[in-house]
């Protein structure tokens, strides 16, 4: 029989099986020989493409991580591209949560994890941000947008109003949340963000630029004495 043409396996089939394997039963369940197996060849056959379990594991992280756009900081002003780039990260987190532990310990030596922090820094350094504050940007960052992809908020609370209204009278609506889910993570990060960059921006000002005072309006001159009344409106 002659030799497929193709090899069985690639790097990117396994990253793909890995996270598919980690998106459908989190973390735990990634093991070289349950990749294998999900893929159809023997656990060695993984060792010709990566070195261990944890290198699997990064490239997993990596993959997600690449799909973040960090294009904002080398267009836009360090606030719209915060918030742009912010609503990025978080969805891609959310989008594979279960790997989110994995991301939150750091970028490691991974390629677009280590790109994306670059960007990031790079961008706010050249807004003006002292470094070491730039630095505290991109993690206040990391632990705000990660936070809000490991879970869900609205999905925290039972559908189950009977369990809310005898002990809990302020909670008399919270068995509707799960079934407002979206709108309530995701209005509740929106928030969150954007009072994140107001109070950032007011440091900013401080320490960075200060705003100049809006120049003051002339007052208008008062109406006449006698003016006609204005119209009625219809």
């Amino acid at each position: 029989m002659p030799r497929p043409r193709q090899a069985l396996l690639s790097r990117q089939r396994i990253v793909d099986a890995a996270a598919a394997l980690i998106d459908a039963e989190g973390l735990a369940a990634l093991s070289t020989r349950r990749l294998a197996t999900a893929l159809g060849v023997r656990g060695p056959s993984l060792y010709n493409h990566f070195a261990n379990k944890e290198e699997i594991l990064d490239a997993v992280a990596d993959a997600v991580t690449a799909k973040v756009d960090v294009s904002y900081f080398a267009t836009h002003d360090w606030r719209d591209a915060l918030r742009l780039w912010g609503h990025s990260y978080r969805r891609a987190l959310v989008a594979h949560s279960n790997i989110v532990p994995y991301l939150a310990q750091g970028p490691g030596r991974r390629p677009a994890a280590l790109a994306m922090a670059d960007a990031v820094y790079g961008g706010l350094v050249r807004a003006g941000w002292p470094p070491a504050r730039a630095t505290h940007i991109g993690a206040l960052m990391r632990y705000f947008v990660a936070g809000s992809a490991l879970g869900s908020f609205a999905r925290g609370f039972v559908e189950d109003p009977q369990l809310y209204a005898a002990h809990y009278p302020h909670l008399s609506q919270a068995h509707r949340l799960a079934e407002h889910q979206r709108s309530v993570d995701e209005g509740a990060f929106a928030l969150g963000l954007d009072a994140l960059i107001d109070g950032l921006s007011r440091t900013y000002e401080q320490i960075v630029a200060p705003s100049p005072r809006p120049p003051l309006l002339p007052t208008p001159p008062p109406p006449p004495l006698h003016s006609p009344a204005p119209d009625r409106p219809t």
